[in-house]
């Protein structure tokens, strides 16, 4: 073995000094986000007067499940927000990708007049301060009777997640070179059958970036529920969440709130975790092209 000259031994010390660092710095930072989450979720199962009681204990002397037992008969309980929470979520995020596909897919393949204007104006819409024009759409919803429903409800999110995803759908399907589209169609197939067999598997990290935003945005949203719902039986779970933070006669059962927290935080982080290579590769593809 050649052995390394001094220049060389310097060097080599120096990235392994820089690689030390980064990976120190990067778990301290992971330490950070990750501190909050475990004491919310060890303060989810502690009993009430533990949960409340100050100065606070990280590890529950007793191990319980009361909070999530009072959160069956909270309200409408703890299931009703729950699944209004899913629906909307699955509604917003079903849109939001259909939409945004065959939008994306129309600005990157087709050539057409005003292209890059109603390009630059559906971009436009994120400049619009979201809390601005949801008195305006409350009114719009309400003519059309869809106000404290979640298809309405979804229908607006679904508007603002619409600039972000075209965005990304138009240039992921610009990273895919046409001529691949073009092989397709000498060998007899369709327009439609190149679009669905050929493009739309290569586009999948930048789909599911889009689902990604949509569910995430959708399942944590509160301003808008606030707004468009009204029954008790048709809130989600955030509304629960800010009713339990308010508390009764100014007391707050600080045990039930962050169980509540854990229960929002489970489906968000078990979905990324799930689909993070997908979501990484489609912010590469597709955000940071063009």
């Amino acid at each position: 073995m050649t052995a390394l000259t001094r220049p060389q031994r310097r060097r080599r010390a120096g990235r392994i000094a820089t690689g030390t660092g980064y990976h120190l710095f990067s778990s301290m930072l992971a330490l950070a986000f990750l501190v909050p989450i475990i004491w919310v979720t060890l303060n989810s199962f502690k009993t009430t007067r533990e949960a409340n009681q100050s100065p606070p204990t990280w590890i529950p002397q007793e191990w319980s499940l009361e909070n999530y037992t009072k959160l069956a008969d909270y309200g409408s309980g703890i299931g009703i927000y729950v699944w209004n929470s899913i629906v909307l979520s699955l509604v917003v995020v079903v849109g939001t990708v259909i939409v945004t596909v065959m939008a994306g897919y129309g600005f990157a393949r087709y050539k057409f007049r005003g292209k890059s204007l109603l390009f630059g104006a559906t971009l436009l819409i994120l400049m619009v301060p979201y809390a601005t024009i949801l008195i305006p759409l409350f009114m719009v919803m309400s003519w059309l009777g869809l106000t404290n429903t979640i298809v309405g409800l979804a229908l607006v999110q679904i508007m603002f997640h619409l600039p972000f995803g075209v965005f990304l759908m138009r240039n992921s399907f610009e990273s895919i070179p046409k001529e691949l589209e073009e092989a397709a169609l000498v060998d007899g197939s369709g327009t439609f059958q190149a679009f669905w067999y050929i493009s739309l598997p290569l586009v999948t990290p930048g789909i599911v970036t889009v689902a990604l935003f949509g569910f995430i945005a959708s399942w944590n949203e509160f301003l808008a529920p606030l707004i468009f719902l009204s029954g008790e039986n048709s809130y989600t779970l955030p509304i629960m969440l800010v009713n339990l933070s308010s508390g009764q006669y100014g007391e707050v059962d600080y045990g039930a709130l962050q169980a509540g927290v854990v229960i929002a935080i489970v489906p968000v982080l078990l979905l990324y975790l799930f689909l993070q290579r997908y979501y990484v590769a489609g912010l590469v593809n597709g955000a940071l092209r063009g």
